[in-house]
């Protein structure tokens, strides 16, 4: 780890920049693409990254620890050569998901790793931890956080995270119980800066829509389970791809934190999701070594409806893209239920 970069030493700079002047003019879709546990991995990220996006992955699925370094090496090699080939179309930035909290013992590790790296973009999950954000913001890194509420978006923001991801009711994995409505809202009253709203984002429509309520991005995580570069079984991509919002069930009991998973997967491994019991949050472990019962327990946000094939990232991205251009040309004209003689009677 460079000098100064620890967690118990961290240095106070900030980024000269703003994340959104480091994004601005670099994207194809205002998305970033959400960290998917044991799922991301190197080739999605650049073929996320190569289609104009975000792309992110956690640290913890790098195992060992020793292998961080040696991806995140393939991915900005692989970056780079692509905008040799590609300078009007470079690459968009990646991102890394640190999980902050206590139970992560990988964490100053991986820390040390994202700094020697410069990485731009770091998620950081479960705890918002001043001395992680001080380190990335010392190279000129940017840090977001995400979060359920509005208590939690203000502790983050407090302790120095550039930006929030707002992790709303339908999204896959560890998801919040609020209206995205709501949610953004509520921030928008208080916080102007970069915001990525996650929850059943999986149409192009629903990315404008993020838009429209005040949100910067769309935060896109289940739509990539069901891509040719993700490192998902093929039961779970086929998963995704056969069954919607109606099969997912939302509980605490695998991790200790409220997520949402797929039913099928539930009833697989002998629970019945129409009773299951609550996890002692006081048990929560996020070291990444879920049990064998957990293992092919899969998660999904809700808005895998709109999910209708296995396809490479790419092409799933370009099926977004054309959808927020169809949705935008749509809007573009007057609502048909609206009396134009309201026009410009504002109080």
């Amino acid at each position: 780890m460079e000098a100064g970069a620890t967690l118990d030493r961290p240095p106070a700079a900030a980024p000269a920049a703003t994340l959104r002047d480091r994004l601005r003019g670099r994207l194809s879709l205002p998305v970033i693409a959400s960290p998917l546990f044991i799922i991301s991995v190197p080739d999605l990220v650049v073929a996320q990254c190569r289609a104009g996006i975000v792309g992110a992955m956690p640290s913890l699925n790098a195992r060992p620890a020793s292998q961080l370094d040696e991806w995140l090496c393939e991915i900005e090699e692989r970056l780079a050569a692509h905008d040799r080939d590609n300078p009007a179309r470079p690459a968009a930035p990646y991102a890394i998901n640190l999980i902050v909290h206590r139970s992560n013992d990988r964490l100053e590790h991986d820390l040390g790793v994202v700094v020697r790296h410069r990485v731009p973009i770091v998620i950081t999950s479960l705890g918002a931890r001043p001395e992680v954000n001080q380190a990335v913001h010392a190279y000129g890194g940017h840090v977001l956080h995400d979060v359920i509420n509005q208590t939690f978006a203000r502790k983050a923001v407090e302790k120095g995270a550039d930006g929030l991801v707002l992790v709303a009711a339908g999204a896959g994995g560890h998801a919040g119980s609020l209206s995205p409505f709501a949610l953004v809202a509520e921030t928008r009253e208080w916080f102007d800066g970069p915001l990525a709203l996650s929850g059943a984002i999986a149409h192009g429509r629903s990315v404008l829509a993020a838009e429209a309520m005040g949100a910067d991005f769309g935060y896109v995580g289940s739509a990539f389970i069901a891509t040719a570069e993700a490192r998902a079984e093929e039961g779970h991509k086929r998963m995704i791809v056969d069954h919607g919002a109606s099969d997912i069930v939302y509980t605490n009991l695998i991790t200790g934190v409220h997520g949402n998973y797929l039913r099928p997967s539930l009833v697989r491994a002998g629970l019945d999701p129409d009773n299951l019991a609550a996890h002692d949050p006081a048990a929560m472990d996020f070291g990444g070594n879920r049990t064998k019962r957990w293992k092919d327990i899969w998660g999904s946000g809700q808005g895998i409806g709109a999910v209708r094939s296995v396809e490479p990232a790419g092409a799933l991205v370009a099926r977004l893209r054309e959808e927020y251009a169809a949705a935008r040309r749509q809007l573009g004209a007057p609502s048909p239920f609206v009396n134009p003689a309201w026009d410009g009677d504002a109080p």
